[in-house]
């Protein structure tokens, strides 16, 4: 989970610069700098989340892959105690 927190602190850093901030710096567009900050933490936390989610019990995965399991085979039971 330390990659979703990074994500969630850059979104959070980048929404600060884009809406909060007005200071200006010669060079450099501190809102622009903000949006890239969010894009990457977005891009950060999407891909966090499928990195989990790969590892999830839940994912509808089968130990046969896509195909059903094999048919079982019919075994005749035999009464060995039985005398004719």
């Amino acid at each position: 989970m330390p990659a979703s927190g990074l994500s969630l602190f850059l979104i959070a850093v980048g929404a600060i610069l884009t809406f909060a901030v007005t200071t200006t710096v010669a060079g450099i567009s501190i809102p622009a700098v903000g949006v890239i900050l969010m894009i990457v933490g977005i891009l950060g936390l999407l891909l966090s989340m499928m990195f989990l989610m790969s590892f999830s019990p839940f994912r509808g995965s089968s130990p046969f892959g896509n195909t059903a399991p094999p048919p079982v085979e019919h075994i005749e039971r035999v009464d060995v105690h039985h005398v004719d």
